[in-house]
């Protein structure tokens, strides 16, 4: 992927930086594989407005992935490289031999023409999906599940990925992205690769319009608030506000989220790293 920088003609594209899509080979989705997205606008059943900075935004289609990557045995020829409007990565649609046609989340090495394949015996080459007991050690994975069969749920964002470090007992041992080690079963399954579109990252949206496109409405700050409205409200003049917390007055910094009885954290073997102040 590579950005450009617009020139700053409009107060927009002053300090816009975008993307330049060269990896997207084509703008026209597979009408079988798309499903209508009705937005709530963080409404609920009742109309009530659960959900804050929700609304507006482009009208979107939903672009029907394989996760689980089941159609093992049978290969498959990547036919396009597309955009997909409701995730970050680019999306690949793959054409396999019996003339059935899936979107996978593309691999950040893949092309148009490539052949892939997963299941059992698959070569570890980037977009193959393979047990975790068949990867060699050392690899870059994504797309990786949590339980056999349930379809991919970790390392899916654009750039996103994880390492193989090691096997022990019916389990490997994960490193993800946020630095955090785990073990996870050796049945279940992953892609070999890194997902595409790293930059997304940098890219700068350059103007409020642009995120309202997004379906992101305007987001007030709790220190510009009333107290009646926020923890962290009123004040003469710009008060700090105290400590930093939520609308509902969970600490935003410091207050563990995570149950300590969940039974997940025997699989943990080291947790995230913090963040430290410099």
């Amino acid at each position: 992927m590579s950005l450009k920088k617009y020139k700053p003609v409009t107060p927009g594209t002053r300090f816009r930086v975008g993307n330049t899509f060269s990896e997207v080979t084509t703008d026209t989705p597979e009408k079988s594989l798309l499903t209508p997205w009705r937005r709530t606008g963080g409404r609920n059943h009742d109309g009530k407005m659960t959900v804050r900075q929700r609304g507006g935004g482009h009208k979107r289609r939903y672009r029907i992935i394989d996760f689980k990557r089941d159609k093992d045995g049978i290969e498959g020829r990547v036919a396009t490289i597309e955009y997909d409007p409701n995730r970050s990565a680019y999306i690949a649609l793959i054409v396999y031999k019996d003339g059935e046609k899936r979107y996978i989340v593309a691999p950040k090495t893949i092309n148009v023409g490539d052949k892939i394949m997963s299941g059992k015996g698959a070569l570890p080459n980037p977009g193959n999906t393979l047990f975790l007991s068949e990867i060699p050690l050392g690899s870059v994975i994504y797309n990786i599940e949590m339980s056999p069969g349930k379809g991919g749920a970790i390392a899916r964002s654009a750039g996103s990925y994880c390492v193989l470090m090691g096997r022990e007992g019916k389990y490997a041992t994960v490193k993800m992205p946020s630095s955090e080690v785990r073990k996870i079963l050796l049945t279940c399954k992953a892609t070999m690769g890194s997902a595409s579109n790293p930059d997304h990252s940098l890219q700068v949206l350059g103007k409020a319009g642009r995120k309202r496109w997004l379906g992101r409405r305007p987001r007030v700050r709790g220190v510009a608030m009333n107290p009646v409205d926020h923890p962290m409200g009123g004040g003469e003049g710009r008060a700090s506000g105290g400590h930093p917390r939520s609308r509902t007055g969970i600490m935003a910094k410091g207050q563990k989220t995570r149950n300590v009885n969940k039974h997940s954290n025997v699989l943990i073997i080291a947790k995230r790293k913090k963040k430290t102040k410099k």
